[in-house]
């Protein structure tokens, strides 16, 4: 039983959202312990679980990270799989089929590494556009933030002004890196859009751009930064767990959250976990983070109602587990006549964000767009058995798919919705706990936006590029940036956190990260989720500063 100790801040999760606040807890002189309900593995491990994977799983991203049975995630390596633990439903289940790793180090083990932040629009829907919601804070208030998250990952981004994002910004801090340069096909790719007034900017990356930072290797290009980075490179919260345990921290894995214990005061007391034996153990703290992605901590607070919170815990609003969000994804697969070459540097690199913003966002979605810089070896070489071929005209055919193919997607932004809604399943897992059940549309915001937009977008695209085939997946994917489900307001009625993401109804609780935004963008969410890690970071050392 690992309850003899009171830990001052007890923190649930242990990818970047959890580390940071657990590493400024430790320099702040508090006892940090964080739970983690899958194992501790090397990267090592990963690396090989990759290479020994039949080509059929090269591009299942999560398949180098089998789950434990007591730690499940979803899976779609084969038919039925991706039922096997979300109970998805609604008019666009599959949009919501989302990708994460319950392991020590959380979802960035398999992140591309992306760090948009958002703009001051993208913070004001309601006021400037009439739609979504407001943030509870502008983006000034959040920018010093953005600035420490960015130095805290390693984040290297241009130098240019120009193309920096969000545009005509001032930043508190330059990059901590200059950026890495775009790969031959990216750069045709910048080129040919220019003309279109298209702006295809590159990309801050939490990687590293021809130095070392943090103890970690300057990137050299490999094309895996998903499913692992092999020489960690990019920045996982993994990385971080060594240094967190040297300043005192104390880690657990294995140990599956399933519920929290408050008080007649609505204080929360203690944090309640089976392991692998499915034997409960209980662990007390003055503080509570519970940081285990947008899925897995409404899931969690569902999951502890009691008498007094017949609810859930931190959901007198009833918002807990709605508003669901992710960034909804088209991809279409070109094919050119001349050589593109894809696959030099990160598997992205860049992105088109001018299309994100303006008047039209009172009627339908911004977007950004992008062009992939993934390798096409695998991809061209399963098409090009399709055909039939072999010997020397299979590989010829396999050699020009490679260079002659890419893939451009576009990711919408979503508004809350709360119909977008996770609730707990009848469906129970290995260890008898309720499953999530999501229900998900992506609504008519982003459809006019796919139909008006988005779709002849990517035709001119294509059509600027030259291409003599154009195949577009019409079915809306997921982006795996999932947001919303314990949404920030000022308004306790119709929210879960407060400005610094600490529960409305329990002074002690904080839910901190992608759950708590409260609107998307369509930039990658993760700089976001870490600029919310460091303000409830500072408002929890100074909650214990004052108590």
């Amino acid at each position: 039983m690992v309850n003899e100790t009171k830990y001052d801040v007890v923190v649930v999760g242990t990818g970047v959202v959890g580390c940071l606040i657990a590493e400024q807890a430790l320099d702040a002189g508090l006892s940090v312990l964080m739970l983690e309900a899958g194992p501790r593995v090397d990267r090592q491990t990963i690396v090989e679980n990759f290479r020994n994977l039949p080509p059929s799983l090269r591009h299942h991203w999560d398949a180098p990270f089998p789950p434990p049975p007591w730690a499940p995630v979803l899976e779609t390596r084969t038919p039925g799989e991706e039922n096997a633990y979300l109970d998805l439903t609604g008019p666009n289940a599959t949009a919501y089929q989302q990708g994460y790793v319950r392991y020590a180090g959380g979802a960035t083990w398999h992140w591309a590494g992306i760090c948009w932040r958002m703009t001051p629009d993208d913070m004001k829907l309601k006021s400037l556009y009439g739609v979504g919601r407001d943030w509870a804070f502008d983006y000034e208030t959040l920018e010093p933030y953005y600035a420490r998250a960015e130095y805290a990952l390693g984040v290297c981004g241009p130098t240019d002004a120009a193309l920096q994002w969000p545009p005509k910004t001032p930043r508190s801090r330059p990059y901590p890196m200059g950026p890495l340069p775009l790969g031959p096909g990216e750069q045709r790719f910048t080129d040919v859009m220019a003309p279109l007034g298209l702006q295809n900017l590159p990309a801050p990356q939490a990687r590293n751009s021809g130095v070392s930072y943090d103890g970690r290797p300057a990137c050299c290009g490999n094309n895996n930064c998903f499913p692992v980075c092999p020489i960690a490179a990019k920045y996982d919260a993994a990385t971080a767990l060594p240094r967190i345990e040297a300043k005192g921290g104390k880690l657990l894995t294995n140990a599956v959250a399933y519920r929290i214990e408050a008080d007649d005061r609505h204080k929360i007391q203690a944090v309640h976990y089976y392991d692998p034996h499915r034997t409960s153990h209980r662990v007390t703290g003055r503080a509570f983070v519970i940081a285990c992605n947008g899925i897995e901590t409404p899931k969690l607070l569902l999951l502890s109602k009691d008498d007094r919170h017949p609810n859930g815990i931190a959901n007198s609003s009833d918002q807990v587990g709605r508003n669901m969000m992710d960034q909804p994804k088209l991809k279409a697969t070109v094919e050119m006549s001349e050589p593109l070459w894809t696959g030099v540097g990160p598997v992205q690199g860049s992105s088109i964000l001018n299309t994100s913003q303006g008047d039209f966002r009172s009627e339908y979605a911004g977007a950004m767009f992008r062009m992939e810089n993934m390798a096409r070896g695998s991809i061209g070489a399963a098409e090009a058995l399709k055909k039939g071929l072999y010997g020397r005209a299979l590989d010829q055919e396999i050699r020009r798919l490679s260079a002659c193919t890419g893939l451009l997607v576009v990711e919408h932004e979503p508004l809350p919705s709360s119909i977008n809604r996770l609730t707990l399943s009848d469906k129970k897992d290995w260890l008898g706990l309720n499953r999530p059940r999501i229900y998900y549309d992506v609504g008519d915001y982003v459809r006019r936006s796919a139909e008006q937009y988005t779709i002849p977008t990517l035709k001119k695209m294509a059509a600027a590029l030259g291409a003599t085939k154009f195949d577009l997946n019409p079915e809306f994917l997921h982006s795996d940036h999932i947001m919303g489900g314990c949404i920030m307001g000022k308004d306790p009625s119709d929210s879960v956190v407060d400005v610094d993401c600490r529960s409305h109804d329990h002074e002690n609780l904080f839910l901190p990260g992608g759950a708590a935004m409260t609107t998307g963008g369509s930039g990658n969410s993760t700089i976001t989720m870490a600029a919310l890690a460091l303000k409830a970071a500072d408002a929890i050392v100074a909650q214990f500063k004052t108590a």
